[in-house]
């Protein structure tokens, strides 16, 4: 018989079944991690030894050994705390923040970095569980919550950790909703896995395609020559290669650095990095204004091409359509304006979609200690310069095969992002008891 539900008291879990009890990680696990470095550095790395886990070991749930770097057995002995054992339960503390992962088919003795903790619960509660409970909307919304508003490097500390306050059953229910979400999860991580494969393949064959239009043109019967440019190869022997600076209408512009207002429909709407998805799109959601004083040497026009100059997003192009309305961009992007009778915008845009672009992007940071992209570089960019009817028609044809390309990736994330979301629901639905497994009932 179901028991009846209580409220847990705390506001990230919700209610809970009568006969399940909440209690703060402290009380139920021992917490360990390597104290500062204990004087470890990189340069101590080596082939041979203990194995160290760093936070990029973790894959799927475990541990990723061939990817593990080694360290002196004097490490190992001299840090017992971490000396890692067969089953235990880790979770990253810096980098991506609460990875999580089961020690399996440990290879030999083994340590930890920093940046993981190792999570020893006592008798009576289940590491099995309490993994789940850790990839659960339960921790996550305690986390968010813990760091609202801390606009510094996101990071779990061990103290802070200490005080994450779950709920649970008695030790076999624990197991036994443990041993449901593994065999549930996987099946559902089998078909996101697949989701994604299909997804990868489609941007694959996008990027191949207008990879080919840009340099290769339409008509394949078309003589060609060497461009002399590697990353561009071959072109049709009437097309140029022409460096970016020389086909532009003004310089490229860096954007405003003035921070944005909340949204103003009468307003120039604002325009960051993180308002540009990963499909090259403009998010809805944290609109901002710029005071139109402000915005005024910034406005943006139907075909400005934007380029992404620094951080994680850096190289990332977006083409600006009028359907946005009316918009100014901000001090991490640069625009480009063509000279639209030499190169057509939108065609400069498909360019930094093909794999040639990727290629030179990855040169350039070879050359840098920092991944960043200014204006100096980007005007550098040499691209392929067909005769202007022709960079319409390759627009054209691109328009309408990437449309359909994108049509069916749009189904497919869509896919991927409900069973992503459906995963998520059942695993903090089992872990808070708003769901039950029978068996253990």
């Amino acid at each position: 018989m179901m028991d009846g539900m209580k409220d847990s008291g705390i506001r990230w879990i919700g209610t809970i079944p009568e006969n399940w009890n909440t209690k703060r990680i402290k009380y139920v696990a021992n917490l360990k991690g390597r104290i500062g470095w204990q004087g470890l550095t990189s340069e101590e790395y080596q082939d041979e030894g203990a194995f160290l886990i760093t936070g990029v070991d973790f894959l799927d749930g475990g541990i990723d050994w061939e990817n593990c770097v080694h360290v002196p057995m004097k490490r190992w002995e001299e840090a017992k705390d971490i000396q890692i054992e067969e089953g235990d339960l880790l979770i990253t503390k810096d980098g991506t923040v609460g990875k999580v992962a089961i020690v399996k088919d440990m290879p030999g003795e083994t340590s930890l970095n920093s940046g993981v903790l190792r999570i020893m619960p006592i008798e009576g509660y289940s590491r099995r569980f309490l993994y789940w409970v850790i990839q659960s909307e339960e921790f996550w919304n305690w986390f968010n919550y813990k760091n609202a508003g801390n606009s510094t490097i996101i990071h779990l500390y061990q103290g802070d950790f200490a005080e994450f306050l779950y709920a649970f059953p008695d030790y076999a229910e624990q197991e036994a909703i443990a041993d449901y979400l593994d065999k549930h999860c996987a099946k559902l991580d089998s078909i996101i896995s697949d989701l994604e494969q299909q997804i990868e393949t489609l941007q694959k064959y996008k990027k191949s395609l207008i990879t080919e239009a840009v340099t290769k043109g339409l008509d394949k019967s078309a003589p060609m020559k060497d461009s002399g440019i590697e990353w561009i190869g071959k072109i049709p022997e009437y097309w140029d290669a022409k460096r970016l600076k020389y086909l532009l209408s003004s310089p490229l512009q860096y954007g405003a650095n003035e921070a944005g207002d909340d949204y103003d429909e009468e307003w120039p709407r604002y325009i960051r990095i993180t308002d540009i998805t990963e499909d090259n799109r403009l998010r809805e959601d944290g609109k901002l204004s710029l005071e139109p004083k402000l915005a005024k040497p910034y406005i943006l026009e139907q075909g400005d091409v934007l380029f992404a100059r620094s951080g994680a997003t850096v190289g990332k192009t977006f083409y600006y359509r009028n359907e946005y309305g009316l918009a100014a961009f901000a001090g991490y992007l640069i625009k480009a304006k063509t000279k639209r009778s030499m190169l057509l915008p939108k065609f400069l845009y498909y360019t930094t979609l093909g794999i040639g672009y990727e290629n030179w992007k990855n040169m350039v940071f070879t050359q840098a200690t920092i991944q960043n992209i200014g204006a100096d570089k980007y005007a550098q960019l040499i691209v392929t310069v067909p005769p202007i009817s022709e960079q319409e028609d390759i627009v054209g044809y691109l328009d309408g095969v990437c449309g359909e390309i994108d049509e069916i990736l749009d189904i497919k994330i869509t896919q991927r992002d409900r069973m992503q979301q459906h995963k998520q629901s059942i695993i903090f639905e089992y872990v808070t008891g708003k769901k039950r497994v029978k068996e253990a009932m």
